[in-house]
């Protein structure tokens, strides 16, 4: 009997003390997190029972409906890691109102923006406050083509970026692209210069294996893209030909270098 009232006993404080928590992880952005808190199943009490910043237990009131998250007064610069735990009883869920802030958005400002006929592209930026990715885009074919990404630092200090891209003939132009959260891109002014590569050519327009690429008479390498009559893309890559030998019979568009065209795979 005895041992019986032991394990209830000890069940019933587990009970008492168990408790589930609430992890955010982001960067500082300047503003503070807002808290709905509710009260315990049991109406005793309100849900949250401990908050910590970085490992460090807040002073922020917790017994209201609803309370701050002040992260001021950990002296925090943008751009600096965070993690939020909240602690609450296991048959209750407070609920953050506001997880975004901790969420880096794209604030950069572009100083300096260079790229030489070798295609060699180098940037600097100011004002990041997260970490988040540059794609890297080169207009071809009458659009912005991805064709690299670099990770961005994410401190608001001055921050150096290199990438090398494959120049094609004619003008070149090139630019940055972030986009955060919010699903809205941040887009940089583009750098250009006309490359001395000579002019590509394809061949051959009727098509039952493969299609090759020449400069000059001699092969070449170049970006290339197939799409069928749909619109869909079949094929993309980089090289001096293309095996279409498995490609289903019929008319397809090519963009190659800095060109449109079109062939028919027999």
């Amino acid at each position: 009997m005895k041992n019986i009232l032991l394990v209830l006993a000890l069940f019933l404080i587990g009970k008492l003390y168990a408790q589930g928590v609430i992890i955010l992880e982001g960067n500082y952005q300047g503003k503070n997190l807002y808290v709905q808190n509710p009260f315990g199943a049991n109406g005793v009490g309100f849900c949250v029972t401990e908050v910590k910043v970085n490992g460090n237990i807040t002073t922020d009131e917790t017994n209201s409906s609803a309370f701050e998250i002040d992260l001021k007064p950990w002296k925090l610069n943008i751009g600096d890691k965070v993690e939020i735990k909240i602690f609450h009883k296991e048959d209750c869920k407070p609920k953050v109102l506001n997880p975004e802030v901790l969420k880096p958005k794209s604030t950069f400002e572009v100083i300096s923006m260079t790229i030489d006929n070798e295609g060699n592209f180098k940037f600097s930026t100011k004002s990041e406050t997260g970490k988040l990715t540059y794609a890297i885009e080169q207009f071809r074919w009458n659009k912005w083509v991805k064709v690299g990404e670099v990770e961005g630092v994410g401190t608001p200090t001055t921050n150096d970026y290199s990438f090398k891209i494959t120049p094609h003939s004619g003008k070149n132009m090139v630019r940055v692209r972030q986009t955060d959260y919010t699903g809205q891109p941040r887009v940089s002014k583009a750098v250009e210069f006309v490359s001395d590569i000579p002019e590509v050519t394809f061949g051959p327009a009727k098509a039952t294996k493969e299609i090759t690429f020449e400069a000059k008479g001699k092969p070449a390498e170049t970006m290339y893209e197939i799409y069928d009559q749909y619109g869909n893309i079949v094929k993309k890559g980089f090289g001096s030909k293309i095996d279409v030998s498995n490609l289903p019979k019929g008319g397809y568009f090519l963009n190659y270098d800095n060109k449109m065209g079109e062939f028919v795979k027999k």
